[in-house]
């Protein structure tokens, strides 16, 4: 019997997958994960993909060549963003207008740490093109377990969940941080007595 779980890639004993909510949204997501995030316990990239109809998740460094996700991009019946704060990027809520048109989006998430999601953004000349967008900068994540650079720094999870709130927010997306939240206390409660309070308090 394997160790982990064939559907989610995690330990049987840390599966996700009864928490998972199948949910709809008419925006769409691809996230672009380097390849150290695969194996990561914590990882919560699986989280999105399981949960939404329309998400795409796929693994590298430098996606130039990459032809699904190249093929993705060329689909005129989208508009494509990517989410990566910079000096250029502007508002996620200015992506509205184009929902109110009618025209169909797709937003780029790059799962990995700060610097590996850089290295990705650098050689995937790809990506370039695309318009950059952020998230408002007053969000705080609760991503307990793992080292963050700032209080607002968002795990992958949740910044899609904020990313289809402010684009969709007559739907319900708080399932994806309630299996967000299951995980972690999950991870927490299965560490050695002191370890949690020692590192992350």
């Amino acid at each position: 019997m394997s160790r982990y779980c064939f559907k989610c890639g995690k330990s049987t004993k840390a599966c996700i997958c009864q928490w998972i909510r199948s949910l709809s949204s008419n925006v769409e997501l691809i996230i672009l994960q380097h390849p150290t995030e695969a194996k990561k316990p914590m990882g919560t990239a699986k989280i999105l993909q399981l949960s939404l109809t329309g998400c795409y998740l796929f693994q590298g460094e430098d996606f130039t060549q990459h032809e699904k996700l190249n093929h993705l991009l060329s689909d005129d019946a989208y508009r494509h963003f990517i989410l990566y704060p910079s000096d250029e990027s502007f508002s996620l809520t200015l992506v509205k207008e184009t929902l109110h048109n009618q025209k169909k989006v797709r937003i780029l998430l790059l799962d990995g740490t700060w610097k590996k999601a850089y290295k990705i953004w650098k050689l995937s000349k790809n990506l370039k093109s695309l318009p950059i967008v952020h998230l408002p900068k007053n969000l705080k994540g609760n991503y307990r377990i793992r080292k963050a650079p700032s209080d607002n720094s968002l795990s992958t999870v949740e910044a899609g969940y904020h990313v289809l709130s402010l684009l969709e927010p007559e739907r319900n997306f708080s399932s994806l941080l309630d299996t967000f939240n299951h995980m972690i206390d999950f991870q927490i409660k299965n560490m050695p007595p002191g370890t949690f309070e020692k590192n992350y308090s």
